[in-house]
């Protein structure tokens, strides 16, 4: 009965329905329509264990009914794009509420991506301290969910992956740092801003242990974490991670400055040599007494989003995602301080690093899918055992399979991709205008002798 339940599994549709309709709707009224038959004796009989078993088979299927965060979300996102901060905070705290109604907070399995949207959302409005408060429950979270819960990987196999708890992709929990070290950096607080920086490294550090791919260890995680040890004088460390930027980036432009000053000071002559004749025409004189420095850090764009595969007008058995990126001005901004205009350089593609991570772990979701068809299969086949009815079995199998919709979960509110200035200024008030496609926008900075001030951004 297995064999066949599998090979009954492929249904003709244009898109996947949503759960509780369409697909699962058409099931129950043809199973209805049979019991408004009239049954003889034997047939009653079957009836009565269909009748019987049909709780148990809902129950299954409404494990795998959980509203979807995505959809549920899409307000929220859609004011946070039209730069309505308030209004999105407002609507994600709202539909957080309702989907905790029934649930702990803390064990619901979107609690992650809440907390990081909210972090994200406050961190682009300004509100700099808030925003970390969301992020420092995001990693306190995210580092109790790396613990795996077997009972939580057994169900989500029976019912849908959208049952596990969001964990964060490994790129996004590094995030999570990089974003509090930019809101303690543009509150003036180098210390705390340095913390992140060693927690960014960490993370780092066992992802080489993990041997993961390099394209995880963000180049702007170390571009950041560069100007802010030469913020706090260690420099050293600062030309280290600066040239580790420069090895994910290929190639720096202007934002290459420090390194060639850097290695100069720290009389690494080889080294100096070498990004001389690569960068021969940019000034990398120290900086002088009344000088200090700016870097704008612009989160740009909107992050790719996951969509379930659809081939042939069907729905395959195993479901998997896709990523589909999404459209924004796609160009560099341009950066104006006084008579100085620059361009600003794409240090990391938030867009391609999520691409290539899904296309990684693609044969890992195909392996995992399979068992879950496996196990669906099984339990169709056993309540058709119990029942002694094959249509029973094809029921339970195909409500079953309705539910097994890929996870579409990720961290929307990041941007497509990091983009970076820097400049070198006379100490005092200075006025940074920024184009972004169509928009104009002007920021006001301090610039403090020997600092290095850190000015982010958000533009979609």
């Amino acid at each position: 009965m297995l064999a066949r339940l599998l090979a009954f599994g492929r249904l003709p549709m244009t898109e996947p329905p949503p759960l509780g309709a369409g697909r699962f709707g058409e099931i129950l009224v043809a199973f209805v329509k049979t019991c408004k038959t009239p049954l003889d004796a034997s047939q009653r009989m079957r009836t009565r264990r269909h009748i019987l078993a049909l709780p148990l088979i809902l129950a299954v299927f409404a494990q795998g009914c959980l509203a979807d965060y995505v959809a549920r979300t899409g307000g929220v996102r859609r004011s946070y794009e039209q730069y309505e901060h308030g209004k999105a905070i407002e609507k994600l705290d709202s539909r957080a509420e309702q989907s905790s109604t029934d649930e702990d907070s803390r064990t619901h399995p979107d609690s992650l991506l809440y907390l990081m949207d909210r972090g994200m959302i406050l961190h682009a409005a300004g509100y700099f301290e808030e925003s970390n408060a969301a992020l420092h429950e995001a990693e306190r979270l995210a580092s109790r969910l790396d613990i795996v819960s077997i009972t939580e990987e057994a169900t989500s196999l029976t019912t849908s992956a959208r049952r596990r708890a969001y964990r964060g992709e490994v790129f996004e929990v590094l995030l999570i740092n990089v974003y509090k070290a930019l809101n303690y950096a543009a509150l003036g607080n180098r210390e705390a801003a340095l913390v992140e920086v060693r927690r960014a490294h960490e993370r780092l550090r066992a992802m080489d242990a993990d041997e993961r791919k390099d394209y995880h260890r963000l180049a702007v995680a170390r571009y950041v974490a560069g100007a802010l040890w030469e913020w706090a004088g260690e420099l050293d460390s600062a030309f280290i991670d600066y040239q580790r930027a420069m090895e994910k980036t290929g190639d720096l432009e202007h934002l290459a400055e420090p390194l060639l000053r850097l290695a100069r000071q720290t009389r690494r002559e080889d080294a100096y040599a070498e990004l001389l004749e690569r960068y021969p025409d940019i000034d990398h004189e120290p900086l002088g007494a009344n000088e200090g420095q700016v870097v704008v850090v612009i989160s740009g764009g909107l992050s790719p989003v996951k969509k379930p595969s659809v081939r042939n007008g069907e729905q395959d058995l195993l479901a998997l995602p896709y990523y589909q990126r999404r459209s924004w001005p796609g160009a560099s901004a341009g950066v104006s301080i006084g008579e100085l205009e620059l361009r600003a350089v794409t240090v990391t593609s938030v867009e391609n690093v999520a691409v290539r991570h899904l296309e990684d772990r693609i044969v890992r979701m195909i392996g995992r899918g399979m068992a879950g068809v496996a196990i669906k299969g099984g339990v169709a086949a056993a309540i058709g055992a119990i029942t002694k009815s094959e249509e029973l079995a094809l029921l339970a199998f195909n409500i079953l399979l309705a539910s097994n919709r890929p996870d579409l979960r990720s961290w929307l509110s990041l941007p497509a991709e990091f983009q970076l200035a820097r400049a070198r200024l006379p100490a005092g008030e200075h006025v940074i205008e920024i184009v972004w496609g169509d928009e104009t926008t002007r920021h006001s900075v301090t610039i403090r002798p020997g600092e290095v001030s850190v000015l982010p951004l958000r533009f979609y």
